[in-house]
């Protein structure tokens, strides 16, 4: 089994349309924190694969996406200062039921 990493992925799309996508293709990959934040938490070739999806939607020269490695999240305890009516919580393992 691979080490999944706890990955933070924040976006500055330029255009509606592209954002739209952007938003859409990153609930296949991760939980959405706030306006174009995402938790993802991701084995290396879902991570690659998100990547690569993500350089198709955005344009290089418009868009910019910062994909945060915070580690590996079976050990990871993330300090992060949370404010306001949401708290900051690492995305658990779950089961996957296909």
């Amino acid at each position: 089994m691979s080490v999944e990493h706890l990955y933070l992925v924040t976006y500055d799309i330029a255009d509606d349309k592209r954002w739209r996508a952007v938003f859409k293709l990153m609930h296949a990959y991760g939980e959405w924190q706030q306006l174009s934040v995402f938790q993802c938490r991701l084995a290396p070739m879902r991570h690659a694969e998100m990547v690569f999806r993500l350089g198709q939607v955005i344009h290089n020269d418009q868009d910019h996406i910062l994909v945060v490695d915070l580690g590996p999240a079976h050990s990871l305890t993330p300090k992060v200062q949370s404010l306001g009516k949401r708290r900051f919580l690492a995305i658990e393992r779950a089961p996957l039921i296909v």
